[in-house]
């Protein structure tokens, strides 16, 4: 079916699943270039005739509903031996697998969910077409929250006469009492659906379990659910009523209409509880009867073992039913009155039966008389023996059993004479009882663990098994291929069951937050919270507080592997203590005392008015253990310079010139003091 190409437009692509009737598959509308789902009709189902024209019928029916709660259909069409529906392809989880994956939703959740199904039906019972499969499985919903209703492929029209019954062909979880019993259904039986699945999305399972679909179909027809308030304590009694409303065995009893139940659940949505209590509340009663069983009636004529009750009531306040209670008595009425019904068939049928035969004997002597033959088809085997033997025209003939896959275990599928033909009177009625589906050949479920999407189509194949994608899932298989499968590999299942797949998005990666200044307790549930972890250590720092983080590896913004380490450093403080003062200090003395806190010393000198050797100033106060600290040690004070003595500055003697006629005076040479100038 892959590259195929259908009605010359739309190419078959991938697929993405199967179920009991048909295949789907994403493709590519190659006119307008969207992508579509196409959904192929299984081959045996397509060489039925009659199942071909009433898919067709629903085909053309299905495109003509229109609502954004209801998955579009866009063509339908035949090519070869292959007829197809073409529909809108969408994105998303269906609610089933939201429902094992979240458990209970939130009731606002439910009550929303709920009146976009409510809107999707109202359209499709306006049009005259029933779904009769409303379940999870066929809810999808979107990313953005919305939901689609899916799968209209076993709706039928009112008005439809393709089918010559009205056989259940809905998930026994979800369906209705009256399909159960294979009577005529209306929307009514829709609603019940809905409020099966409103009851499960509520309380996170479904409100009826059994070992088989025969068991769980019964439960529907004889059984009240559990509250979903025991369930679920957080749904409130204004929803409870709403979903038990809709699950009423009578279909008398429940929302007569979809709009009527989504105008319901808008009142809900909305906050108007008056206008829900209103709209869910029964009749008022005088009384509420409790039913005491009292000895058992003798059995009546061919009756097996039946027992009779009488009702005692006990009178208390007028008050209003809630769904349940109105349920509960609803169906203890029902069992008096099937009982009270039967005594009295088999004691007036009996009187009748007898008169008839004498009147007819008596009246037409040894004339033959023919007789309508009862219709026992769908019918358990007990009610069809019991129909014959209170039929006194038909004896019962020769019950065989055989294998049905349409027609579930225990009731009958065929009957000779069949039904409808006039037949002489003590005439043999044939039955033949269905013994439930063929068993499917029993294989074991191969290992997927690593494969690829085309090797696992081959290996599901190969044993007859069907695959179903799942979610993607992060893992450290590489990206693309399966990482995690269900029924694991090696479980014993029929041919035909359907094993999902996880394929693998490769490890998941995230971001490193920023955890700078951040205290180390913020940083331990910043970095918890992507899904990574840490490792701390300290440090001493000057300018982060204490209980802080320095610095952290990787950084921040950093992509790496969700559950990778992230290294912290956190401030354990400055770390300082104080410097012993040892200025006034002989220097060694000093040196001893801070070597001795703990301190590596260094020193300068300097002159001063100290003496030399004495320490006259320290650069630190405070310091971490092991800091150098420098001490400044005086030389002494500066010796004063000498004050140098002045040398004399000789006399120049005077050089005589040739006209001196005196020798210059000298010391060696006195002269007197006579004036040379007067001549005295």
């Amino acid at each position: 079916m892959v590259s195929r190409l259908l009605g010359g437009r739309y190419a078959v692509q991938d697929k993405v699943g199967s179920g009991g009737m048909a295949t789907v598959y994403r493709g590519l509308d190659e006119v307008l270039g969207r992508t579509v789902a196409i959904k192929t009709m299984l081959p045996q189902y397509a060489s039925d005739a009659s199942f071909a024209a009433r898919f067709k019928q629903e085909a053309q029916a299905a495109a003509a509903l229109q609502s954004p709660y209801i998955v579009s259909v866009y063509d339908w069409g035949k090519d070869g031996d292959t007829y197809y529906i073409v529909m809108e392809y969408l994105r998303g989880t269906d609610l089933k697998s939201g429902i094992r994956k979240h458990g209970a939703l939130d009731r606002k959740k439910v009550a929303q969910i709920g009146s976009q199904i409510a809107q999707a039906l109202a359209v499709a019972h306006k049009h005259d077409i029933i779904h009769r499969d409303i379940k999870p499985q066929n809810i999808m919903v979107q990313p953005d929250g919305n939901v689609k209703v899916m799968d209209f492929g076993i709706a039928r029209a009112k008005n439809s006469h393709l089918t010559a019954d009205n056989s259940v062909l809905g998930t026994a979880h979800y369906v209705s009492p009256e399909q159960t019993q294979g009577k005529a259904l209306g929307p009514t039986t829709d609603i019940y659906s809905l409020g099966v699945v409103m009851y499960e999305a509520a309380t996170g399972q479904v409100p009826f379990k059994g070992d088989d679909a025969i068991s769980v179909a019964l439960k529907q027809v004889n059984e009240q659910p559990k509250p979903p308030s025991e369930l679920n304590p957080a749904i409130d009694p204004a929803l409870e009523g709403i979903i038990l409303k809709c699950m009423q065995k009578n279909p008398a009893d429940r929302f007569q209409s979809a709009n009527e139940l989504y105008r319901t659940l808008r009142d809900y949505l909305a906050g108007r509880m008056q206008a829900v209590s209103v709209a869910t509340s029964v009749l008022p009663v005088a009384a509420t009867n409790v039913i005491e069983p009292v000895a058992p009636v003798a059995p009546v004529a061919n009756t097996q073992s039946m027992t009779a009750t009488v009702p005692r009531a006990r009178v208390e306040r007028i008050r209003q039913q809630t769904a349940t209670e109105q349920a509960a008595q609803d169906e203890r009425r029902r069992r008096r009155r099937r009982t009270r019904n039967i005594l009295l068939a088999i004691l007036f049928g009996t009187a009748f039966i007898a008169g008839a035969a004498y009147l007819i004997f008596g009246l037409l002597g040894s004339q033959q008389t023919k007789y309508e033959v009862p219709n026992l088809l769908n019918k358990s085997e007990a009610e069809a023996l019991q129909i014959i033997a209170e039929n006194s025209h038909f004896d019962i003939g020769e019950v065989k059993r055989n294998y049905s896959d349409s027609v579930e275990e225990g009731l009958v599928m065929d009957q000779d004479p069949t039904a409808g033909r006039l037949m002489a009177d003590k005439t043999e009625v044939n039955l033949v009882v269905s013994r439930g589906p063929t068993p499917a050949v029993t294989v074991s479920v191969p290992d997927l663990s690593n494969k690829t999407p085309e090797e696992v189509e081959r290996e599901l194949t190969r044993v007859g098994l069907v695959g179903r994608t799942g979610d993607s899932i992060f893992s450290e298989v590489e990206p693309g291929r399966v990482a995690a499968q269900s029924p694991t590999a090696g479980t014993e299942v029929k041919q035909g069951d359907t094993v999902t797949f996880n394929l693998s998005m490769g490890t998941e990666k995230v971001l490193v937050p920023n955890v700078m200044g951040s205290y180390e307790s913020t940083a331990r549930e910043t970095i918890a919270a992507q899904g990574l972890e840490i490792s701390v250590s300290g440090a001493t720092s000057q300018t982060v507080p204490e209980g802080c983080v320095i610095s952290q590896t990787p950084e921040e913004g950093s992509s790496v592997e969700k559950g990778s380490t992230v290294q912290v450093v956190v401030s354990t403080g400055t770390g300082y203590i104080a410097v012993p003062s040892v200025v006034g200090n002989e220097y060694l003395v000093a040196k001893a005392t801070l070597e001795e806190a703990g301190f590596v010393v260094n020193s300068t000198e300097v002159t001063s008015d100290k003496p030399a050797g004495i320490v006259v100033a320290q650069d630190l106060t405070e310091a971490a253990p092991g800091s150098t600290v420098t001490l400044t040690v005086s030389t002494g004070p500066v010796e004063p310079e000498p004050t140098p003595t002045p040398t004399p500055t000789p006399t120049p003697t005077p050089t005589p010139t040739p006209d001196d006629t005196e020798s210059p005076v000298t010391p060696d040479n006195p002269q007197d003091d006579t004036d040379t100038t007067t001549g005295n």
